[in-house]
């Protein structure tokens, strides 16, 4: 007599794609190199942050105690590795990787990868852009006073950020945020250099000492490219030494001055009306 094997179905969807691309570029292995495997462990903290790229991409939005859920109808088998059930993906163990990440260095991390990728894929760095944007966040945050000597001469190091209402990207100014500073190729837009930052920071106070610190951990001939945010004084003396472009703002008198006294002739003709949308008598 046969019995008929039980099938079951389980969900690989686009995540197939993301976890074969994580264990190309080798992020497990990285991590795990970074902050050691505990042989009484049931899953490793390389595998914890290949679950949480692989949550990340799938589109959903739950709570840390529910993240073991996302998994469930997943072949996780397939995606983290054999003998891997979505019960290890709990919060408790997520909270300890996330605190051992931090302990060791986010961003040396970050730039451990960046190079393996930059090496496997041979990502052309002639030009890289920096730019900035914010994350709204709800809940209650204790009101933090601004170190601000201190910390705008720190402004790199790693420390907790402030959460506090600034300018806002995603139209939420009724919300304290943070913000996030990001490098990326202009090759494929791969990121290259992450920071995040208060969310009061202004852009003209620590583009300058980002792009410092970013030439500081790849040693690459890159070409940085930002708006108008990074041309001030300061700004210009910490990247002396760096190859960059930007754009002069129309608040800079001279430069006003300039774009109004072009003759027509000499503006070409996809440019005439970018000219006209600047809307100079505006500025003052």
């Amino acid at each position: 007599m046969s019995y008929l094997e039980e099938i079951q179905v389980k969900n690989l969807d686009h995540l197939g794609i993301v976890a074969g691309l994580i264990d190309e570029i080798g992020i497990v292995k990285i991590i795990n190199n970074k902050l050691g495997i505990d042989v009484r462990e049931k899953i490793s903290a390389g595998t914890v942050v290949k679950s949480i790229l692989i949550n990340g991409l799938g589109f959903v939005s739950r709570p840390l105690y529910l993240f073991s859920q996302f998994f469930q109808d997943k072949a996780i088998e397939k995606l983290l590795g054999e003998r891997i059930k979505p019960d290890y993906l709990n919060d408790d163990k997520i909270g300890r990787v996330m605190d051992e990440l931090y302990k060791y260095g986010l961003n040396d991390i970050f730039i451990e990868v960046v190079l393996e990728v930059i090496k496997k894929f041979k990502i052309d760095l002639k030009y890289s852009h920096l730019d900035s944007t914010s994350f709204h966040l709800d809940g209650e945050y204790k009101r933090e006073e601004d170190k601000e000597k201190q910390e705008e001469e720190k402004i790199i190091k790693e420390r907790p950020i402030f959460i506090k209402k600034g300018y806002s990207r995603d139209h939420r100014p009724d919300l304290k945020q943070c913000v996030l500073d990001l490098i990326t190729s202009q090759d494929g837009d791969i990121p290259l250099f992450v920071r995040v930052g208060d969310g009061n920071e202004s852009d003209k106070a620590v583009f300058g000492k980002v792009l410092v610190e970013f030439k500081k951990q790849i040693k690459f001939d890159s070409i940085m490219v930002c708006d108008s945010a990074l041309y001030g004084q300061e700004n210009l003396q910490l990247i002396q030494h760096l190859k960059w472009i930007t754009r002069v703002p129309m608040t800079i008198k001279k430069a006003k001055e300039l774009v109004q006294n072009i003759e027509v002739e000499e503006v070409k003709d996809e440019d005439k009306e970018k000219r006209s949308d600047l809307n100079l008598e505006s500025y003052t």
